[in-house]
């Protein structure tokens, strides 16, 4: 027996399946993709626990605690099997994920969220400028929306602003909001140890320039302003070792090869992560001015 007015349990679930199914139907094909992005890569720990779950260019990231973990990017919508294979053959569960974070919210980095988000039931934390793109699949997007979702949406559970500390089993993650790249693109700063020593590390959306990024969008005003914000506020950081949303934008290819052995120091690399930031300030001053 129902009380009135509402749905019979059975029937209720039977269109939670449709609709979802439904919305998948809906996706439109990706403006672009490259085959980088879903070929798999060797997971492996950065420092402490920290660890590299993503494919061969993008980034997604692993935090353990005691109390669950972490994880930091999803790839595109075909890669949560692959992440799934990767957390397990470092030893950790799957099912044990209880935060999603995500340093932009394109398809590329949030593509398998709903499904992973499904699979685990875990609570999905983003910067709050990026959250109304997030909940309708990229639809909103001020570069690439307007055509139709490019994943299947997610609504979030907690909503991020600059300095936002994310807390989970004695790890703390701060969200830095670094908006360009997507109205609410950002970075995280953690503290990992591991038997020597501890690190901070920085996760960093590096500011890149989409094609269509141009000074006047009716869609984002102030593109110029948070880029310009944006690129300032990196210049400053401080840090041990950095990683980035993408491999190629932190050398990993160059730096580590698969099998090669724990080795925290090679994301050091100041100098490098300087030189990116002030070639890609060069790229925005020549895109606005």
């Amino acid at each position: 027996m129902t009380r009135k007015g509402s749905l019979p349990i059975a029937l209720l679930a039977t269109m939670l399946v449709f609709n979802s199914h439904a919305i998948a139907q809906k996706l439109i094909p990706p403006p672009v993709m490259q085959e980088v992005w879903t070929q798999p890569y060797d997971p492996f720990r950065i420092a402490g626990n920290l660890y590299y779950v993503g494919s061969y260019d993008l980034g997604c990231y692993l935090i353990t605690t005691p109390k669950g973990h972490i994880l930091i990017n999803t790839g595109t919508k075909e890669s949560m099997p692959m992440i799934r294979s990767h957390i397990e053959s470092l030893g950790f569960q799957f099912k044990d994920i209880k935060i999603l974070l995500t340093t932009q919210v394109h398809f590329d980095h949030v593509g398998a969220m709903a499904a992973i988000q499904k699979a685990t039931h875990a609570k999905m934390m983003v910067d709050a400028k990026d959250a109304g793109v997030l909940a309708d699949g990229g639809y909103s997007d001020y570069a690439m929306g307007g055509k139709g979702m490019l994943f299947v949406p997610v609504k979030a559970d907690r909503l991020l602003h600059d300095h936002d500390t994310i807390t989970l089993g004695g790890t703390q993650v701060i969200m830095l909001h670094h908006p360009g790249h997507t109205k609410g693109s950002c970075s995280f700063l953690v503290d990992v140890t591991d038997e020597q020593r501890s690190y901070r590390v920085l996760i960093a959306n590096m500011p890149t320039l989409l094609n269509d990024t141009k000074t006047g969008m009716s869609t984002y005003p102030d593109v110029a302003k948070d880029y310009a914000y944006t690129l300032e506020a990196m210049k400053h950081l401080q840090f041990d070792l950095w990683v980035a949303s993408h491999s190629g934008q932190f050398g990993l290819h160059e730096k580590r090869k698969p099998g090669d052995p724990y080795n925290p120091a090679l994301f050091g690399d100041r100098k490098e992560y300087d030189t990116e930031i002030n070639e890609l300030s060069e790229a925005v001053q020549k895109r606005f001015n």
